[in-house]
């Protein structure tokens, strides 16, 4: 199909009237909340108890990861973030409220017992990360706690734009919660749409959710497929379109952009638009971040996976999981060629 350009929804106004509009949309975040802890420092000697570096930390630095990166990335882009998970009743937990805080996040985190904060630490030296500690319990929420949640859901859900399912395979998303939150969906009387980034482990739990937006990886895993190829990964995103009865899909491919399955018969593929690749960690937040603003707000998927290629474009271009802002945006759309758009529909 021709580029973008031959139509007045994805002209540099239209798009950016688009993302001004952001700052109207409330979005609702129900998912794995963890910390992400960064011990940065330099290493000029090998232990004498074992062939590791021995890093000596200069900083520390705190940060939101999964389902409290997504809640991070839309308030940076201008909207409204509610973000509903667990912490541990811990230190780190506290740790976690403080950065959401500092975002400019509204959230309801329940303190359970027994059950830490996931915290991801990572220790670098001179920008190398050197290992990775992670403390959590991966373990299915006990029921009467995803009540609670569900309850915390059902305050925020009618007056949200869009509701995020941010899955990282940590012990929140269950088919308990995913049924009441079907509920209470149907009982707002309002199409709200629900965004989901998926967990191979708990795909059969998503159907019939608006949208899911797995990557390469998580898209072959689920259907047990290969993604190789363009002509592959259509017929495997095809297949859990079929399998679940969602409406659209959005196959995130790395440093080969994205394929956007409008339906199972309308494919289209966006190429990147990054400039360089420093570090992809958080790149799949922020584009459910900028799907969830686009649909929230009346946009179309395409238009929204434009928007949200331009913003993963700024974020695998820095150290960590970064962000984009309205301004970075804005200026991204101003600035780089709008990418041409190809029909997949074709293949498979």
């Amino acid at each position: 199909m021709p580029g973008p350009d031959s139509s007045p929804a994805f002209e540099i106004p239209a798009l950016q009237r688009a993302i001004a509009a952001f700052a109207k949309a409330r979005v609702l975040i129900i998912g794995d909340a963890m910390l992400d802890e960064y011990l940065t420092g330099d290493a000029e000697r090998i232990s004498p108890e074992a062939p590791v570096p021995v890093v000596t930390v200069e900083s520390e630095r705190h940060l939101v990861g999964g389902a409290g990166n997504v809640a991070r990335n839309i308030a940076a882009l201008g909207g409204s973030p509610v973000l509903v998970g667990i912490r541990g009743d811990d230190a780190p937990g506290d740790d976690m409220e403080r950065c959401l805080e500092q975002e400019g996040v509204f959230f309801s985190l329940l303190p359970v017992k027994n059950r830490p904060t996931t915290t991801k630490t990572r220790v670098l030296a001179r920008r190398q990360q050197v290992v990775r500690i992670d403390r959590e319990d991966t373990s299915p929420l006990h029921s009467a706690w995803t009540q609670k949640l569900l309850a915390l859901a059902a305050k925020e859900l009618p007056e949200s734009g869009a509701l995020v399912i941010s899955d990282y395979g940590k012990g929140l998303i269950s088919t308990e919660l995913m049924q009441g939150l079907q509920n209470l969906l149907r009982s707002t009387g309002k199409k709200i749409p629900v965004l989901v980034d998926p967990k191979p482990c708990n795909f059969s739990l998503y159907t019939g959710v608006s949208l899911l937006t797995p990557n390469a990886k998580e898209t072959s895993e689920s259907v047990n497929m290969p993604t190789r190829t363009s002509q592959e990964i259509v017929r495997a995103g095809r297949e859990i379109i079929a399998r679940l009865g969602c409406e659209q899909l959005v196959t995130t491919l790395g440093g080969q952009g994205m394929a956007v399955f409008e339906s199972a018969g309308q494919v289209r593929h966006i190429p990147t638009v990054a400039q360089q690749v420093f570090d992809v960690t958080g790149a799949g937040d922020t584009v459910i971040s900028t799907l969830a603003l686009g649909l929230a707000t009346g946009q179309s998927l395409l238009v929204s996976c434009l928007l949200a290629n331009h913003a993963a474009g700024i974020v695998v271009g820095q150290i960590g999981a970064a962000t984009a802002s309205v301004k970075t945006l804005a200026e991204a759309v101003d600035m780089l060629p709008l990418p041409s758009i190809d029909d997949w529909s074709s293949l498979g």
